[in-house]
């Protein structure tokens, strides 16, 4: 399964130096050059296993211009271009516009997630408090608590 991603999951994973779950999860990762540069604005060196795939209509992320910013609007452009298989972005507005145009979209706690079914991690809660205490990741009180409660029941 080939991932299109904004820069907030990445941006996070990368904090966490957890992005080897985006490689061992998924067939491939790409961003769009705004992401990218999003992306460089924080971090000097990026995975080697992201790719940076243009957008080929520049006219698609305009259509979203007035609701969202670049990074979301040409990742949002590269999965109607037919380049991924599901839409990694946190984004609330993203996201709405992401289902709305019919698109699959996975955020980093279904990523997570996937990981613990995976094998790939033992438990949830040392990831998400890592993310809210390194990043400032906000995930809301009855979220938190099931993903938890989840967790707990699975260890």
């Amino acid at each position: 399964m080939i991932v299109v991603s904004d820069t907030s999951a990445i941006t996070a994973l990368i904090q966490i130096e957890r992005t080897e779950l985006l490689l061992r999860l998924f067939d491939g990762i790409i961003i769009p050059a705004a992401v990218e540069k999003e992306l460089r604005r924080t971090h000097t060196t990026l995975p080697d296993f992201i790719r940076v795939v243009p957008v080929i209509d520049p006219s698609l992320p305009l259509r979203f211009a007035d609701e969202l910013d670049v990074g979301e609007s040409e990742a949002i452009a590269l999965m109607l271009e037919g380049r991924g298989d599901l839409l990694l972005m946190d984004e609330r507005k993203g996201r709405r516009v992401a289902k709305r145009e019919c698109l699959k979209v996975v955020g980093l706690l279904g990523v997570l997630v996937a990981a613990k079914s995976a094998g790939l991690l033992n438990s949830l809660r040392p990831v998400i408090e890592e993310l809210e205490r390194t990043v400032g990741f906000r995930i809301g009180k009855e979220l938190r608590d099931r993903l938890l409660r989840e967790d707990n029941k699975e260890e």
